[in-house]
């Protein structure tokens, strides 16, 4: 095969077009997926030596034509050619010129529809798999920073109004638990990232006697495909990743939001290191969290990736169409991001440095404790609606006075009913709010570091 002679060339009579060769080429992006490209390669000749397709001793030279391309690609000594479209042809191009006609034997039984298709779940399955050992370093950073802040009191929110006191070390297991269900989606998203299309050829199989199950367990797959059609043409793996990849930057988008704020001069709830900040070319005071910006920033590339191969497919009849060939670029961007933002969590997660004083404070303002109030008087006997409308006008009193609940007097807050007793300044403390929800999925001390118990058990650490 010569440079400029195209793997299907002989039912055409003209040269391709220059742009048009430009224009239909992925070997720029696909090259990417070389070693996945030979690791499927090297399954396929030695199933087709097993069955008999291909000779023992054409097998072994097809095997270490494939072993030099390797070396030469990770030496970054090879010879990428764009006349030759993409990774496939250019791997086998070069093995032809290694071994001679032996290696254009390779291609028996198989297209690069299949092939295609195989290389891509080969990749994403291994970048899952390193996407999953982040997951689990950035859960144990989550649970020693909540484990060294599981008594410390901070205001919890909604509607980033002051609502009730919590524990910082509770509000970072609500973290916790977010990234516990992107892992369990990441996990479950492997599953059918998982099975060998390679078999299927151009969309209706071969007429050669291949053995499947053997490429399979080569590969290391749970199972070969069913329907050729499907699988040649299936990229439902890829937007069920850019799916799972969107969820959990969201998660992170979140997260990066509260650290934005927290690190604001308003809030000054945490400091992070100077390695995660930068500063201003022209304000020389600025220290700005860079960090949980641009991940909060990449999050919506990842869901114009997921968008973006959604679109793709949807328009798309049965079978391959050189519109998959646009699958690459917006999965390899998902996966890079989220890789990126993973690593870059996992090293800010440890370094946050709360500022418990500050958290405190800042729960003692916004009668953070109403709602202990409203309970104490359900234990009282008031019924819950009625013990509502007593504190809310009670507060509407503190708020005249200038004063938070617990600076009130027991003369002050027995006007607005008289059931209300000396025991009722315990439950007006901050402490005794949060450790009053000793249950469960409570903000409770305790509980906090009881879930943590359960969590470093479930990740066997």
């Amino acid at each position: 095969m010569t440079q400029d002679h195209k793997p299907w060339g002989g039912r055409f009579s003209e040269a391709t077009d220059a742009f048009v060769e430009t224009f239909t080429a992925s070997v720029s992006f696909d090259r990417r997926l070389y070693h996945y490209d030979i690791q499927g390669s090297i399954a396929h000749a030695n199933m087709l030596g097993t069955v008999g397709i291909i000779t023992a001793d054409e097998c072994s030279s097809i095997l270490a034509g494939l072993a030099q391309i390797h070396k030469e690609i990770d030496d970054d000594q090879f010879n990428w050619r764009l006349s030759l479209e993409d990774v496939h042809m250019n791997v086998e191009s070069r093995l032809v010129e290694l071994v001679g006609d032996i290696g254009k034997k390779l291609h028996t039984g198989r297209s690069r529809n299949d092939q295609v298709a195989t290389d891509i779940r080969l990749f994403l399955r291994a970048e899952v798999d390193e996407l999953l050992n982040q997951t689990t370093a950035l859960k144990e950073a989550l649970l020693d920073l909540a484990e060294q802040n599981a008594e410390v009191i901070m205001p919890g929110f909604t509607h980033l109004q002051a609502a009730q006191p919590i524990t910082f070390g509770h509000h970072l297991m609500a973290w916790f638990e977010m990234l516990k269900r992107d892992t369990e989606r990441l996990a479950d998203c492997r599953k059918r990232i998982n099975v060998l299309p390679l078999g299927s050829a151009a969309l209706a199989g071969t007429t050669f006697p291949i053995d499947r199950n053997q490429v399979v367990k080569e590969l290391g797959f749970a199972n070969a495909s069913e329907n050729s059609l499907d699988s040649v043409s299936d990229r439902d793996f890829i937007i069920e990743f850019c799916a799972t990849a969107s969820i959990m930057m969201m998660h992170f988008s979140r997260w990066s939001e509260e650290l934005v704020l927290w690190m604001s001069e308003p809030f000054a709830f945490i400091d992070l290191p100077d390695r995660f900040c930068t500063g201003s070319s022209i304000m020389p005071q600025k220290k700005n969290p860079d960090v949980p910006e641009l991940i909060r920033g990449k999050t919506g590339r990842v869901f114009g990736d997921l968008t973006s191969t959604l679109t793709l497919m949807k328009g798309q009849p049965l079978a391959y169409n050189k519109d998959n060939q646009e699958d690459k670029e917006p999965l390899f961007d998902a996966v890079d991001t989220l890789r990126d933002s993973l690593t870059a969590l996992i090293g800010l997660i440890p370094a946050i440095e709360a500022n418990t004083k500050n958290m405190y404070n800042a729960a003692t303002r916004g009668f953070a404790t109403a709602t202990d109030l409203a309970d104490y008087l359900v234990r009282s006997g008031v019924p819950f609606r009625d013990a509502h409308e007593i504190v809310g006008r009670t507060v509407a009193y503190a708020i005249e006075q200038n004063k938070q609940l617990d600076e009130l007097s027991l003369e002050e807050l027995t006007a607005f009913h008289q059931g209300i007793g000396e025991d009722v300044f315990a439950v007006l403390t901050l402490d005794g709010s949060v450790a009053a929800r000793n249950h469960i999925g409570g903000t409770a001390p305790d509980q906090v570091r009881a879930a943590i118990a359960r969590a470093r058990s479930a990740l066997g650490s």
